[in-house]
């Protein structure tokens, strides 16, 4: 995570009155609420994850099994039941 200067964005008077507080200190300023991004959402890896997740699914009702799939994709056969359990819940 990178920083911002202070001096470069903040009112003078604002930095006085955070010095009292913290001074010379680092200090980490959350996001509001409403600019958060989702997990996933900045570097599509989300995404990815979805993609990845319908392919093991659609080999797994080919008919692939668990340990080939696990071998495939390097996932533990209980992820891989989690993943496939959630695709079926979510297609019923």
């Amino acid at each position: 995570m990178s920083y911002i200067r202070a001096i470069d964005v903040l009112p003078e008077e604002l930095i006085d009155k955070v010095q009292n507080y913290v001074d010379g200190e680092y200090i980490y300023i959350p996001r509001k609420v409403s600019n958060r991004k989702a997990w996933g959402e900045k570097n599509k890896s989300k995404e990815e994850f979805t993609v990845r997740n319908m392919e093991i699914y659609k080999k797994y009702i080919a008919g692939m099994s668990i340990t080939s799939l696990s071998e495939i994709y390097y996932l533990s056969p209980k992820s891989l039941q989690k993943i496939i359990a959630k695709i079926k819940l979510e297609n019923q």
